[in-house]
């Protein structure tokens, strides 16, 4: 899958959120200054071309929504992150997050649970 432009993730980050949206909708999302209608309309034409957003048409309007699933996109990311700077190895990925990202204990005991309810899951 190729990488979204920054215009385009921030486009998906919205309809993400929404899961469906029309283009006032998504103009609206934005902070001040607002994008032009006509600029989100190109990006979104451009998005539809590449498969990533889809729309219902109703009479003259479009309603969007995200044909890109965001868990898929970020497991993208993560895993080029992992490749390209932690020699494609998980666990120096993870041991430089746990280590790095200042995380308190209560989220530590929370990530320590989540590896060991994934442990009995792939034992099973």
């Amino acid at each position: 899958m190729s990488n979204l432009t920054k215009t385009e993730e921030q486009i998906m980050k919205h309809l993400w959120k929404l899961e469906k949206g029309y283009m006032k909708d998504l103009v609206e999302a934005f902070p001040d200054p607002k994008p032009a209608y006509t600029t989100i309309a190109t990006i979104l034409t451009r998005m539809i071309g590449k498969g990533y957003v889809g729309f219902t048409q109703h009479g003259k309007v479009r309603e969007y929504f995200p044909k890109l699933k965001k868990a898929g996109y970020f497991k993208d990311h993560v895993n080029q992150l992992i490749k390209n700077f932690f020699d494609d190895s998980t666990a120096q990925f993870a041991s430089f997050f746990a280590s790095k990202a200042d995380l308190s204990v209560e989220e530590l005991e929370e990530l320590k649970d989540l590896i060991e309810h994934r442990i009995e899951k792939k034992k099973q």
